[in-house]
């Protein structure tokens, strides 16, 4: 298992990609949902770099029910991304959000442990920039670092892109 964060525009997604290449059958499991023209492009952008060599499995909600239905010999999944992912459970649950995303996060770690594939997961890191100025957005702030704390810490491999350069940190 391998995680791979950084800030916007920091290479993550493309490093991911990378690594994701190197295997034989893919998955790329996208949390995205396109809610507005600019985000559609985003997606659409994300669609042409990753090209027809992904199986697509688009889940905004549930990402340990949608890495069961993987199919069998899938050689790596790909998971881009967790803050979407995140901010998803926050949009769909509201005041009940930080319990569901504890919930959801620790049947992803355990299904994550258990899974009979490679599994690539991307996520910004949010916590390097300034306080965000209202609840919302600190509330979100913080729940994001603890999702990427608890999925790193299970994780066999993590990087920190900066700049576009990897950084191993584990």
């Amino acid at each position: 298992m391998v995680f791979v964060t950084g800030g916007a525009r920091s290479g993550k997604s493309s490093f991911a990609l990378n690594l994701a290449l190197g295997f034989q059958s893919r998955v790329f499991l996208a949390t995205a949902q396109a809610f507005d023209r600019e985000m559609e492009e985003r997606i659409q952008k994300h669609r042409n770099e990753r090209g027809t060599g992904f199986t697509t499995i688009e889940e905004p909600l549930y990402l340990s029910r949608a890495l069961q239905e993987v199919p069998v010999g899938t050689d790596v999944v790909l998971v881009d991304c967790l803050t979407v992912w995140t901010g998803n459970l926050m949009h769909k649950f509201g005041e009940e959000a930080a319990e569901m995303i504890e919930r959801e996060t620790e049947a992803l770690i355990d299904m994550l442990q258990s899974s009979p594939c490679s599994i690539v997961l991307v996520s910004n890191e949010v916590g390097m920039g300034i306080v965000p100025e209202n609840a919302m957005a600190r509330n979100f702030r913080d729940l994001a670092g603890i999702v990427n704390q608890k999925v790193a810490a299970a994780a066999t491999e993590a990087y920190l892109l900066c700049s576009g350069l990897p950084i191993q940190l584990k």
